[in-house]
């Protein structure tokens, strides 16, 4: 059943058009994106949702878009008491507080494709990690992995994690600024000697030009996993800024629609 079907008879006929027909859940919390014409339901909309997944504890209202160097939205919370929860995918567990980090959880196929490619033994290099979901399984493929993220609280969920799913002596965790952090990195002492075998940056909007430093840091023939948000006319110009930077596109796909006319794109990248 649908919400919108479970809402018939609460919500007025007139208004039902108007309930969201994605929502999330996080563990056991659900995260909803409620309109302004159905204010008056947030109540009703929130006791839905709980019903139809029985182990939901907390019922969240996004009202503010992913904001600030941290990448935090805005949220109101409709149902329970806390919004700590652990989230299970892809065969790991992950604890965090919804209100304070981000983790999106409908890129879960996305995640499984890109680290099935994983090679034991390979240095990989995760920056904009968040609390790992790319850092545990890549990790847990037997890869080393360093993982690095500004937001201190995602730090934080992000090591307890790797405690939680006994990943110690696999991953080195740095809090900062991505691009800070790659000036920092030298050859042979922070960072493999040739460079990493492969990098997955699930770049945050706005910050394409951290692939430039991460091009750096990447040996020859080695992987880019690299996310970007465009319009679909963007991209042979892209593919082609590509070229320019010595990255063989080997493949890319949609990965979720952001904005009208704005998808993220998954591009998975070979330097030549």
């Amino acid at each position: 059943m649908s919400l919108q079907d479970g809402l018939k008879g609460i919500v007025e006929d007139s208004l039902l058009d108007r309930v969201p027909k994605r929502f999330d859940y996080i563990g056991d919390v659900a995260v909803i994106s409620i309109p302004p014409e159905l204010e008056a339901y947030r109540r009703d909309i929130a006791e839905k949702l709980v019903s139809m997944r029985g182990n939901t504890r907390a019922v969240l209202n996004k009202v503010g878009r992913l904001e600030g160097e941290h990448r935090v939205a805005g949220f109101e919370l409709l149902l329970g008491d806390s919004t700590e929860t652990v989230h299970r995918e892809n065969g790991y567990a992950y604890r965090l507080d919804v209100r304070k980090v981000f983790f999106n959880p409908r890129l879960y196929w996305e995640r499984g494709r890109v680290v099935a490619k994983v090679i034991p033994s390979e240095n990989v290099l995760i920056p904009f990690c968040g609390v790992g979901p790319f850092v545990l399984p890549a990790a847990g493929k037997g890869a080393e992995v360093l993982a690095i993220e500004l937001n201190p609280d995602a730090c934080a969920c992000l090591r307890e994690n790797i405690r939680l799913n006994r990943l110690d002596e696999k991953i080195t965790v740095v809090q900062g600024d991505a691009e800070e952090v790659f000036r920092q990195l030298e050859p042979g002492i922070s960072m493999p000697e040739q460079g990493f075998d492969r990098a997955i940056v699930p770049t945050p909007y706005g910050m394409d030009r951290a692939l430039g430093e991460v091009v750096r840091l990447v040996k020859t023939g080695g992987s880019i996993h690299f996310y970007t948000f465009k319009a679909e006319d963007q991209l042979p110009g892209l593919i082609e800024e590509y070229e320019k930077m010595g990255l063989k596109v080997e493949f890319y796909r949609r990965s979720g629609n952001v904005a009208p006319g704005i998808s993220r794109w998954a591009f998975d990248l070979v330097k030549k």
